[in-house]
């Protein structure tokens, strides 16, 4: 009970008639249920409601015999016309004409519908169990309630809790009092208002009217006889506590519906759901699901002195990559790599050096100087020489250019 104390409390709502004999009200507060802080999965909600609505679908399907009830035949191939089955005979515009085929008027259609598609769908106990928690928490969101669209302006606080009291109500007219006393009226009426024909083919198909949804009652009692009381108001709609429904709960797979309970069917919620330290007593080994974060304001919890005071500061140094740079290419990379690469290099260039002048010294003594005796001499033959050429075409001189050559055959 010490937990149950340490919850919010939630205040019950007091009708018209639900006064002691000393005139104070006969209700009082009750504890916020674990259920209404457990984590709200949108994600689940929509999932598990598209399942749910497919189980109440009938099935249907074309006639076997649609689009083959001729007894055409294909005309085969050489008269310039596609194979397509013909309806035979003559006379009549529907001589001739293509049957069977789901391209041609009258024809059946492409994969007909058969009454053995799997029409419903099997869902996970748990995962229904989570999705009908995570609407019921929805429920106790104003803003989420809000933003389905509901009239709460009215209603005194969320989640709403009304006496026992109203689970003895049998007349319509007492049950509009009480929805006015609680601030739900506005939400009734507008579901009221709302009611209009269907758009569409849907009118022929028995749905002829759609209307907004109103606000549910949920009460705790079996046999109640409010049910009786509310079920001819326009929108509104009941459900027992022990029996809640996704698809009232949040209809069209959209959380935040506005719901009224009574104060029996509110306390029985952590009997039914379980609490966070111990199981359900009526789903066997259910637990609630438990939130990431009990407190969703991640900035406030960094920000906060008692976590700041223990933390490390930030360094704000930013250290970047270093451009790779190539060392075969980069000196200063290579010295940094092996720092005697310089004494390497060094060595290597002076031995180039050595090299170089070595060679230039063994040329420089293998190379005669020519005098101006020598220098003429070579110019007066190379002269003579060209004229023989020119003069015979046999180069008879040729021998004696080289005796003036010195050169010996």
């Amino acid at each position: 009970m010490a937990a149950a104390a340490a919850r919010p409390l939630v205040t019950v709502q007091t009708v018209e008639n639900d006064m002691a004999t000393d005139g104070a009200p006969a209700s009082n507060s009750v504890a916020l249920p674990d259920v209404m802080k457990a984590s709200i999965r949108p994600d689940i909600v929509t999932y598990v409601h598209g399942l749910i609505s497919n189980n109440s679908r009938q099935p249907y399907a074309v006639s076997k015999k649609a689009g083959h009830q001729t007894s055409a035949e294909s005309w085969g191939t050489g008269r310039a016309v596609s194979r397509i089955p013909r309806v035979p005979g003559g006379g009549t515009h529907r001589a001739g004409q293509g049957a069977f085929g789901n391209m041609c008027r009258g024809g059946r259609m492409f994969a007909p519908t058969k009454i053995y598609r799997r029409w419903h769908r099997l869902v996970n106990v748990t995962e229904k169990r989570h999705a009908v928690v995570s609407a019921i928490a929805a429920s106790a969101v104003p803003s989420l309630v809000l933003a389905r669209g509901h009239k709460i302006e009215e209603a005194p606080e969320l989640p709403l809790v009304v006496s026992d009291s109203i689970e003895a109500v049998e007349k319509t007219s007492a049950a509009l009092k009480i929805l006015k006393q609680v601030g739900a009226l506005p939400d009734a009426e507008k579901a009221k208002n709302s009611h209009a024909i269907r758009p569409g083919k849907g009118k022929m198909r028995n749905r002829r009217y759609i209307s907004r949804k109103g606000p549910l009652v949920v009460y705790g009692t079996e046999g109640a006889k409010l049910t009786m009381a509310f079920r001819n108001i326009p929108g509104v709609e009941i459900a027992h506590v022990s029996r809640l429904n996704l698809l009232k709960l949040a209809p069209g797979g959209h959380l935040g519906r506005f719901v009224i309970w009574t104060k029996c069917a509110f306390e029985k919620l952590d009997e039914i759901y379980g609490t966070f330290d111990k199981p359900s007593e009526k789903k066997n080994g259910y637990v609630l699901p438990r939130t990431k974060m009990i407190n969703a304001d991640l900035a406030r919890i960094i920000n906060s002195d008692e976590v700041q005071s223990v933390v490390k500061p930030i360094k704000k140094e930013i250290k970047r990559a270093p451009l790779k740079k190539n060392p075969l290419k980069n000196l200063n990379v290579m010295l940094k790599l092996n720092p005697y690469a310089k004494v390497a290099k060094r060595m290597a260039l002076l031995a180039e050096a050595q090299r170089v002048k070595a060679k230039k010294e063994k040329l420089d003594k293998k190379r005669k100087p020519i005098t101006k005796e020598e220098a003429s001499k070579i110019q007066s033959a190379g002269k003579a020489w060209y004229k023989t050429m020119i003069s015979d075409s046999d180069y008879t001189e040729f021998d004696n250019f080289s005796k003036w050559l010195g050169v010996s055959q």
